[in-house]
């Protein structure tokens, strides 16, 4: 069993130091990208700029697939050597992928194969130490200890930069490893080739049958200095591959070769100043990714590359002012750095990407984007862009997504998508709550019209995931399909979406449709045992019935009935009703949290992490359940649940995530808890209030408004909210609308030692849900 809770972690014994006093260090210097590449969080160190398609990182191992989880970033914090420096790489992600073109500097001899990390010397791969990394936002650098470089990495968005410093004396030398990709195994590349251009640009291209099938990516390297020779290896025939020795590796004084093992050396003897080495990457061509490079990086300005990305990150994380102690404004602007990581661009600059069919496309008036992991990110990570980068960025998001529905051979929204190809992981059709809710807030710059069309495709294709039976029978049978319990509640929430939307824009016809399809949670709820469970074609609850149990494909994702019976964001009061009202619901969530846990074996489930009882903070169906007890007019419960939550699972050290950040999900958890509010359901355009953890903050809104948050009297003691105004007039409520935010003004929190239970407990204070709509 995975267990992380902390003895004093990052709210506990914080909160009562000095705060308010001016900070030296700006939000770029604050960021730690260390966070979360231990254990769990997946995370990297490297290089990148806001939302940038070249995410430049060191890989510290490659693993066969079935051990490649805890490699899913390519980098660890607690290894010890370095393999070199790959161009693509997943942020906090639950599966691995990507570490296209990886770059090692050598001095002196070379090897070719990467060798074993406790040989030292053993292969290409080095050394290195924690003492020698720097990692800030748009730059990073480490010394090579077994060649003696030191390297440094920066980015523009489509381009990678490195600035080697060789030993003096030393030949200078540059492996490039074709074969090399995070999510590894034999036969991963199905093809690739590599060329040396008369003009001394190499460029190449490999396609990879990996998580996403028949991925192509292309790529264009230039050097600063010239050559003084080169060698390309194919170092796995294709006799080899089919399982018989091949004839072994051999290098060719070629300036060209394919294959599936390329590999290639490039020698530039002893060197009395840097190496400088650029590195473009296009989804299109070879000469796409050579356009790329000569519009973002024409020259050799290393530093003023580095300073560019560090501009863009001051740019981005500007968007929200923090004033709280050190550790929690660190692991704040940490959250808000990798929040603002994905979905990443995927285009040339001339507006050509690969969509899911495999195709070129030119992105007409916005800017394409990929990398959608969203089962997770339609709960907080894509609301909290709404906020912070509306038209800037959620546009893209919903152009994008829709241009891919329009492409999709089988015409339905991406379901966890990157270089635009579908990897089909996860479940529900979540796009459409991330369009759904960029309607509701209205937010410009997309066609509303073809958005709608597109979710309603989506929710219609039957042979997605039982949605033929989900649409006759008003549940996912689970006698035909897999984790039916869990698709059933989430269909419905994305189907209440629909109905928002379609209501937003004029369609009524769709929106009662959906409105009805909504209510389909309660076809799965079993009021003799109060949990949400897996129903069979015939109607009857699978049996037996374990809501302990978590194991993958059974009825439930990543979880069990605890987990899944509270997910109801559409209609939290339909369920408190169900479950016999407010006292019973609150005994019920009572009961979640404070299970013995020493009880339960999750070991062999991957993603469970972060238990508090059967609360999995660590994965996301349970990301908004300390918000239910507002739901049941105990928002002082909330609190107690989020300083709980606040002390065990956070804290800035590179173990400090408990779960897969899973391209921001986790963050922006933190950010919106930290702020005192949470989406609970996007498209409802409120935001469930809990309790600050910062003394100041303030959104510096797109639309020139600011909206603070001012916590008085916020220590670690006084951790429960006495009473809220909202421009100087008494909140009752325990919500907060959208609009409200978006108008500017001051949201101000007086915080006390004791529970205020007289403080919105009245059914009209109570959050949105879709039976009793205020």
């Amino acid at each position: 069993m995975r267990r992380s809770l902390w003895a004093g972690g990052l709210a506990a014994g914080v909160l009562g130091l000095a705060c308010g006093a001016a900070f030296a260090a700006s939000p770029v210097e604050t960021v730690d990208p260390f966070i979360g590449t231990g254990p769990d969080g997946h995370t990297f160190p490297g290089a990148t700029v806001p939302f940038g398609m070249v995410q430049l990182s060191p890989d510290t191992e490659i693993k066969p697939f079935k051990q490649s989880y805890k490699w899913a970033a390519g980098y660890r914090y607690e290894d010890h050597t370095i393999l070199g420096f790959s161009h693509t790489h997943f942020s906090g992600t639950g599966h691995s992928d990507l570490g296209d073109v990886l770059i090692q500097p050598i001095a002196g001899e070379v090897r070719l194969e990467p060798g074993d990390s406790d040989k030292p010397l053993s292969g290409y791969r080095s050394r290195f130490s924690h003492d020698s990394e720097i990692a800030q936002p748009g730059y990073y650098a480490v010394t090579l200890a077994d060649y003696g470089v030191r390297a440094e990495l920066t980015t523009t968005p489509r381009v990678g930069l490195h600035r080697y410093s060789f030993p003096a004396g030393q030949a200078a030398h540059v492996l490039l490893d074709l074969r090399s990709s995070i999510y590894n195994y034999p036969g991963k590349v199905s093809w690739s080739r590599l060329r040396i251009r008369p003009d001394g640009l190499v460029t190449g291209f490999r396609e990879t049958r990996g998580w996403a099938p028949g991925r192509q990516l292309y790529f264009a390297v230039a050097f600063s200095k010239p050559l003084t020779g080169h060698q390309l290896y194919d170092r796995e025939p294709p006799n080899e591959y089919k399982g018989f020795k091949g004839p072994g590796t051999s290098a060719t004084d070629l300036d060209a070769i394919a294959g599936r093992g390329l590999e290639a050396v490039f020698d530039f003897g002893p060197l009395d100043s840097p190496l400088l080495v650029k590195v473009a990457i296009s989804p299109v061509s070879e000469d796409n990714a050579v356009a790329n490079l000569k519009a973002e990086a024409p020259g050799w300005d290393f530093d003023g590359a580095r300073t560019a990305a560090r501009a863009a990150w001051d740019k981005a994380l500007g968007a929200v002012e923090i004033d709280a102690a050190e550790p929690m404004r660190k692991s704040l602007y940490t959250a808000l750095y990798h929040a603002l990581m994905a979905p990443s661009l995927d285009m040339d600059v001339d507006g050509r990407y690969r969509g899911p069919d495999n195709a070129v496309h030119k992105a007409d008036g916005f800017t394409f984007v990929s990398t959608f992991s969203l089962w997770d990110t339609f709960r907080a990570e894509q609301p909290l862009m709404t906020l912070i980068r509306p038209e800037q960025r959620t546009a893209d998001v919903v152009s994008s997504l829709v241009a891919s529905q329009q492409e999709s051979p089988f015409g339905i929204l991406p379901v966890w998508q990157f270089a635009g190809q579908e990897t089909w992981c996860m479940i529900g059709y979540h796009a459409v709550p991330e369009i759904a809710d960029a309607i509701m807030k209205d937010i410009k710059g997309f066609d509303r019209e073809a958005a709608l069309k597109a979710m309603v495709a989506s929710a219609t294709y039957a042979p997605y995931g039982g949605l033929g039976d989900y649409m006759r029978l008003g549940w996912v049978a689970i006698d035909k399909e897999p984790e039916a319990a869990s698709k059933t509640v989430e269909y419905a929430f994305d189907d209440w979406t629909i109905a928002r939307a379609a209501h937003a824009i004029g369609r009524d016809d769709i929106a009662k449709t959906f409105a009805a399809r909504a209510g389909n949670w309660r076809n799965v709820y079993d009021s003799k045992t109060t949990f949400i469970r897996a129903r069979k074609s015939d109607g009857a609850f699978r049996e037996p019935f374990d809501p302990t149990s978590i194991k993958y494909g059974s009825d439930y994702t990543e979880g069990n009935a605890w987990q899944w019976t509270f997910f109801a964001p559409q209609d939290e009061a339909g369920l408190v009703k169900g479950m016999g009202g407010d006292k019973a619901f609150v005994a019920k969530l009572d009961a979640m949290f404070d299970f013995d846990d020493s009880k339960l074996d999750y070991s062999s489930a991957e993603d469970i992490a972060g238990l508090i009882g059967q609360y999995i903070h660590g994965n996301e169906p349970s990301h908004h359940v300390a918000y239910l007890y507002d739901y049941a007019g105990q928002p002082w419960r909330t609190q107690e649940r989020l300083k709980q939550i606040m002390d065990s699972q956070y804290r800035p050290a590179p173990d400090g995530l408990v779960g897969n950040d899973d391209l921001g999900q986790m963050s922006a958890w933190l950010v919106f808890t930290a702020l005192g509010f949470y989406p609970v359901a996007p498209g409802s355009n409120e935001y469930v209030i809990g309790r600050p953890f910062v003394d100041h903050a303030t959104l510096n809104l797109p639309n020139g408004k600011r909206f603070s948050v001012i916590a008085e009297g916020l220590s670690d003691a006084n951790r429960y909210v006495g009473q809220v105004t909202l421009n100087g007039r008494p909140l009752s409520r325990s919500f907060l609308r959208h609009d409200e935010i978006m108008a500017g003004g001051e949201l101000k929190f007086v915080m006390q030692a004791r529970p205020n239970k007289s403080w919105a407990t009245r059914p009209a204070d109570r959050p949105f849900s879709m039976s009793t709509a205020h």
